[in-house]
């Protein structure tokens, strides 16, 4: 009945876009609106009716996360699964659901609705931003019509997507499914971090392929790329966008771990990214730096800022912490746990002890220990070569281990 009302009435058309790109110092979106209005124009109908949302193809992960749009309101859930049909078949273009516009959305919420879907959708890759054209009737929204920016043509889309899933099969050839979610998040973690290097340079570094296929990215990609294999893997994770301590846009993710809510920075977790290349000794230097593998959130905000487009958790489990996992997170000073803890290792030469501290307090009280009185030769025999070390004041975590050099 709307439509008959409004025939051979003046409707005033406005056309807004979204264009995305990657900010010139650092990885994140940066979304900025052009909007142009166009003279109105008399109409002898209404905006063209939505098309039908059922995708013969589908490039979206049947796995992928959910946890974005579980904490939408009703009207926002409606435009999210609108936009995730059309981005997820490639569709040129599509309305957004007149029911949510009844319920109060209007231009302003389809941006945040739109990064909520890639948040939960790494493998939406070929996705860099979206337009949309309203139409009003006077001051009433009658319908808006969405379309997403594709970076890519239909078919290498398609070739992209099955060298991205073929990288991503073999990696996965090497947990089981039936780990622990831990397990599975550690597997992730080290694995990405060792088979990729951080390069600004890189190219299509705000996605996956840049990780699965160029084997180099920023920390975009490392967190989507964590968060793609994880879910396939059957662990909630999902993107998260924020800044550090150096003043910086991040990205990192937020993962559900078998005890709870937990933060992973794998791109913080890569030595390369943190001390540069020309700084690492050539031998026995960690590559994997486990200070932001499951972590509170009152440890994240020591270096970490959260900027999130739904609410978050408040992460305070501690269970699956690595330091945890592996016994080697103090409370105290305590001789005993700290011969446990070397006497674990094998004597390897490029085998890590790495440890963490409760409190600021416990940290100084090994540091010293270990470092400055030198008790460290108590617990880690050197042989011909030497004892090496780095430590994390932020992070209150210390690594040691023995070098030929």
């Amino acid at each position: 009945m709307k439509k008959k009302r409004v025939c051979n009435i003046f409707l005033l058309l406005c056309i807004c876009g979204i264009v995305c790109s990657g900010c010139a110092g650092e990885e994140l979106l940066n979304r900025v609106p052009k909007t142009t209005a166009l003279n109105a124009k008399e109409k002898e109908q209404t905006p063209e009716p939505a098309v039908t949302l059922e995708p013969a193809v589908s490039y979206l992960n049947e796995n992928a996360s959910c946890f974005t749009y579980n904490r939408l309101s009703e009207a926002e859930k409606l435009w999210y699964r609108d936009m995730e049909k059309l981005l997820g078949s490639l569709s040129e273009k599509g309305m957004l659901s007149e029911e949510g516009i009844r319920l109060g959305l209007d231009e302003t919420d389809i941006d945040k609705v739109f990064q909520c879907l890639l948040n939960d959708h790494p493998e939406l890759f070929y996705v860099d931003g979206y337009t949309y054209t309203k139409y009003m009737l006077g001051e009433e929204i009658l319908s808006i019509e969405f379309a997403g920016n594709y970076n890519l043509e239909p078919d290498t889309v398609k070739l992209r997507k099955q060298e991205i899933e073929e990288a991503a099969d073999k990696i996965l050839s090497g947990i089981s499914m039936e780990e622990s979610d831990y397990a599975k998040i550690k597997y992730v973690y080290e694995t990405l971090i060792l088979n990729t290097d951080y390069d600004l340079t890189a190219p299509d570094n705000q996605n996956i392929y840049s990780v699965f296929v160029h084997h180099k990215s920023v920390c975009q990609g490392y967190a989507k790329a964590t968060q793609y294999l994880l879910n396939r893997l059957g662990v909630e994770c999902t993107l998260v966008q924020g800044g550090v301590d150096t003043g910086e846009g991040h990205a990192w993710n937020l993962v559900m771990s078998d005890s709870g809510f937990y933060y992973l920075d794998t791109t913080w977790g890569d030595v390369h990214y943190q001390t540069g290349e020309e700084q690492i000794p050539a031998e026995g230097y960690p590559e994997i730096n486990y200070d932001y593998l499951c972590i509170t959130t009152k440890e994240l905000l020591r270096t970490h800022t959260l900027t999130p487009l739904v609410p978050m958790p408040e992460c305070v489990d501690t269970k699956d912490n690595f330091y945890v996992r592996e016994g080697t997170y103090f409370t105290e000073y305590d001789r005993e746990q700290l011969e446990k803890v070397f006497t674990q290792t094998d004597g390897l030469s490029k085998q890590v002890v790495n440890i963490r501290c409760k409190t600021q307090e416990c940290f100084l009280e090994i540091k010293n220990a270990l470092i400055d009185e030198y008790e460290i030769f108590e617990y880690m025999d050197a042989g011909e070569g030497q004892i090496s070390y780095s430590h994390n004041e932020k992070g209150l975590s210390m690594s040691f281990w023995v070098t030929n050099e």
